[in-house]
């Protein structure tokens, strides 16, 4: 059997609420499930204590039986110091879009022709000086 560690929606329309289950990955997603292992409610404060449950004890036994943890999963199991933290890298992600750089490249010319129109301005200033001597 293929035992997954995932998330099970519950709660109402709009007003999410997840179960922590071990289920088999054939399963629906809300469907049958062997085991509950905890909570997670996204409606509360990220440094609610509430806000993820999970009886870390049984999520262990899962995952020495042999059961894949699904990626959302996997990062609460890293912020509680259960598996090893992965190195995601998406370098695509972390790019500006076209928009982005256009806009960037506009302000460093703005930026440019600013810092040379008070130059410009000070030489004809300092010559008066000169001439007014």
């Amino acid at each position: 059997m293929a035992m997954k560690i995932r998330l099970a929606r519950g709660g109402s329309k709009k007003r999410p609420f997840y179960r922590i289950v071990a289920a088999d990955s054939r399963m629906p997603r809300d469907g049958r499930y062997v085991e509950k292992l905890g909570t997670y409610n996204p409606l509360l404060a990220k440094d609610d204590e509430a806000r993820v449950t999970m009886d870390v004890d049984r999520v262990k036994h899962w995952l020495g039986e042999g059961a894949q943890v699904t990626d959302r999963v996997s990062r609460m199991l890293e912020a509680a110091g259960v598996v090893d933290k992965k190195s995601r890298a998406n370098p695509v992600k972390g790019t500006p879009g076209k928009k982005a750089v256009a806009r960037a490249e506009e302000k460093a010319a703005k930026a440019a022709a600013a810092a040379e129109a008070p130059a410009v301005e000070e030489a004809p200033a300092e010559e008066e000086a000169a001439t007014a001597e």
